[in-house]
């Protein structure tokens, strides 16, 4: 868009006119799209300016149409109605940004606020408006993300990220047990007894919630491959994918955590991924293949689909019956941001004597546990908040278990489940015992009290 001073000379535009019609003056066709306003001052700092004009665009694809439809979606917006936390004043930031108006410092701690669901982006009409010739998804998630690393590399940091990001930094592993260890010493601890080989052509990659919290639900997944005789086995040496790190705009440990495991992949032979974290599916199909390029070849696989196959080609039948009523949860990762539903209503529709209420609607726009964007980590008291709200829905179907399928969307829910009385299964855990599965291993603190009562 060509910016001109208002104090411009008279032209073709000084004139009212009515787009279209045939009697405007034949120059007004020709015209370049113009902009009446004093042109904004350069920016300073040569990061934030680098920032502007990589985002400007995407942000005042928002700014500049003044919906708001975005707001009744957003998990945060629904519980705190804080502007300053909305997705919309995440993208008017950066067009202020860019105008001088305001600069990191200022905005950096209101961006915390946001689990990356991608709620909002469904919501926009920005991407609601579009047809088969012009495929457009506004960014926000991308927008939040960018402006954490900017905070980060300007040295604007979230006390409980820093924290939690050099911990991680130390282990190769997050910090998911608070101060009791969790590193390269036990990250296969959690499959104990199942003689899983180490490389492959396949390997299973467990994210660090699974791996040392919500141990049963890698056991799961692994007997249920093994009873189909699905080869698989372990990374060598498995840091964690750097997901995390990325959503928190410490996007260089991100990159060398995403270094480390791409080598180790290459190393054993490895051709593909197979992921049962959405949170690590969207780090290894988006974050990845932006990081390396053609360089990553590595085919990645969600578990889900895979058992979806399993069971269609008849090498699962499930036949113990389990005697739930269940609702399903979306993971945002996974719904809202891949399109992916479809295949885990089929695994509890396959599972005999499961009483399954689905919700009211399948895109699922505000249905978020606050589990994401590093949000448990820095409020989670905000994170309780929501996940409190998704058991209320829940509660409204009377129903006894709500079934997941990301590991860390689980922590928060259980709790919040606890105190509604409806307890929080793990999709691959419900899967496996309907498969006569003994599965071990632990459902965290809230799920191993309900469990053992």
């Amino acid at each position: 868009m060509t910016q001109v001073p208002p104090d411009a000379p008279p032209d073709a535009l000084s004139e009212p006119f009515v787009p279209g019609d045939l009697a405007n003056p034949p120059e007004l066709a020709e015209y370049p799209e113009t902009l009446a306003a004093p042109a904004p001052a350069p920016v300073a700092d040569a990061r934030t300016a680098e920032f502007v004009a990589e985002w400007r665009n995407a942000s005042y694809n928002c700014f500049s149409s003044g919906h708001k439809f975005c707001r009744e979606v957003c998990p945060v917006t629904q519980v705190e109605r804080n502007e300053s936390w909305t997705p919309t004043a995440f993208h008017a930031n950066v067009v202020a940004m860019e105008r001088g108006e305001l600069d990191i410092t200022d905005v950096a701690a209101d961006y915390v606020n946001c689990t990356q669901c991608g709620a909002c982006e469904l919501r926009c009409p920005n991407t609601l408006f579009t047809g088969d010739f012009y495929q457009f998804r506004t960014r926000t998630v991308d927008v939040v993300k960018a402006v954490r690393t900017l905070a980060v590399d300007s040295g604007v940091h979230q006390p409980a990220w820093r924290t939690w990001n050099e911990r991680t930094d130390l282990r190769t592993h997050e910090p998911v047990l608070g101060e009791t260890p969790a590193g390269q010493d036990n990250v296969r601890d959690w499959a104990a007894g199942l003689d899983i080989p180490v490389g492959g052509e396949t390997v299973l990659f467990v994210d660090c919630e699974a791996a040392f919290y919500r141990t049963s639900v890698p056991r799961a997944v692994a007997q249920m491959l093994q009873l189909a005789d699905y080869e698989f086995g372990l990374m060598g040496e498995q840091w964690c994918c750097g997901g995390p790190a990325a959503e928190m705009g410490y996007a260089e440990q991100a990159k060398r955590f995403a270094r480390h495991n791409l080598d180790d992949w290459h190393a054993t032979g490895t051709k593909r991924v197979l992921v049962l974290d959405p949170h690590d599916y969207i780090s290894f199909t988006e974050d990845y293949p932006r990081y390396f390029g053609d360089e990553f070849d590595i085919e990645v696989v969600l578990v889900i689909e895979v058992l979806a196959q399993l069971l269609r080609s008849g090498r699962l039948t499930p036949s113990v019956t389990v005697d739930r009523a269940v609702t399903y949860h979306d993971p945002c990762r996974l719904n809202k941001r891949k399109g992916i539903w479809a295949e885990p209503r089929e695994l509890l529709r396959a599972i005999p004597g499961l009483r399954f209420t689905d919700v009211d609607r399948v895109t699922q726009w505000s249905y978020c546990s606050g589990g994401g964007g590093g949000l448990p980590i820095a409020k989670p008291g905000l994170t309780a908040r929501i996940s409190a709200a998704r058991l209320e829905r829940a509660a409204e179907l009377d129903v006894d278990t709500l079934v997941s399928a990301c590991p860390w969307s689980e922590r928060p829910l259980s709790q919040a489940g606890d105190a509604q009385n409806i307890d929080v299964v793990d999709l691959h855990e419900l899967l496996a015992q309907s498969l006569g599965i003994t599965v071990g291993g632990s459902r965290g603190e809230v799920g191993d009290r309900r469990g053992g009562q």
